[in-house]
C-alpha cells in the first residue's frame, strides 16, 4: 500500500513590498523635532505607511536605538525593519534588513564609464485618474498621469512626475537620489511635494501657486516652485 502525501495549506510566495525609508541624523533630538514639525503640518503623513529606518553611518548604542524606536512609535510611525545596523546590537524588536548581493556589488564596484547611448528608462504612463489610497511607484523612470491625482493618493518616482490634471495627494520625485528630477502639473492642490527628500507641504505653498499650473525643481537644497504660462 502506497502512502499518500498529506495535503497542506502552508505555502511560500515571493513578494516585493514598498516602504518609506527614514534616515535619522544626529543629534537625534533635533531630527525628532523636525519629524514633529512635519507631523504638525501634515498629521497623516505616515498614516497607514510602512517605514524602514536606515541607521547606516550612525554610532548608536543598543539603548539609544531602542529609545529611538519608542519615540517613533509614540508618533504613530510603524517601523517595518532596520537597515544599516549590526543585527547583534539589537534585541529583535524589528527585523534586520540586508541589502542584496547585487546592491552591495553596485555600491563597492569600481566606477564604470556610461555608454554614449544611455539605456531607456522604464517610465510609467497612467491614463486613468489616480484614486485616493492608491500608491504608484516607478523606481526606474518618470511617471506621467494623463488625468488627475486624488487627495490621499501617492506617487513615488525615481525621475520626474508629470500630471496633466489636478495634482492632489502626495508626490515624491527623484525618490532614489535624483536631484535633477522635476514635478509638473496643470493645477496644484497637493498635500505634499518632494524632490530627492526635500519637501514642501500644502501650508507652505504660496497662495499665488495654488490651483495654478506649476513646475517644481531643486536649487541646491531648496525646493523651488514657479508658475508656468
Amino acid at each position: 500500500m502506497s502512502a499518500e502525501r498529506p495535503s497542506t495549506s502552508f505555502k511560500f510566495r515571493g513578494g516585493c513590498f514598498h516602504a518609506l525609508v527614514l534616515k535619522p541624523e544626529t543629534p537625534l533630538s533635533t531630527w525628532l523635532a523636525d519629524v514633529d514639525a512635519l507631523l504638525a503640518r501634515s498629521p497623516g503623513f505616515f498614516a497607514e505607511k510602512s517605514v524602514v529606518i536606515d541607521v547606516s553611518g550612525l554610532s548608536l548604542t543598543r539603548k539609544i536605538f531602542l529609545d529611538l524606536l519608542d519615540e517613533l512609535s509614540k508618533r504613530g510611525i510603524r517601523i517595518l525593519g532596520v537597515e544599516g545596523a549590526n543585527p547583534s546590537d539589537f534585541d529583535g524588536r524589528v527585523p534586520f534588513l540586508a541589502r542584496s548581493q547585487t546592491e552591495k556589488s553596485k555600491s563597492t564596484a569600481a566606477p564604470v564609464l556610461a555608454p554614449s547611448t544611455p539605456s531607456p528608462a522604464s517610465s510609467l504612463l497612467i491614463e486613468a485618474p489616480v484614486r485616493s489610497g492608491q500608491l504608484v511607484v516607478c523606481p526606474d523612470g518618470d511617471v506621467t498621469v494623463v488625468a488627475s491625482v486624488a487627495s490621499g493618493a501617492e506617487i513615488v518616482a525615481s525621475g520626474s512626475v508629470h500630471v496633466y490634471g489636478t495634482l492632489r495627494g502626495r508626490v515624491l520625485a527623484g525618490a532614489y537620489g535624483n536631484q535633477r528630477a522635476r514635478i509638473f502639473c496643470r493645477r496644484l492642490e497637493a498635500e505634499l511635494i518632494a524632490i530627492d527628500g526635500h519637501y514642501i507641504v500644502a501650508d507652505e505653498i504660496g497662495i499665488h501657486l495654488r490651483q495654478a499650473p506649476i513646475q517644481a525643481w531643486l536649487d541646491g537644497d531648496a525646493l523651488k516652485i514657479a508658475t508656468m504660462a
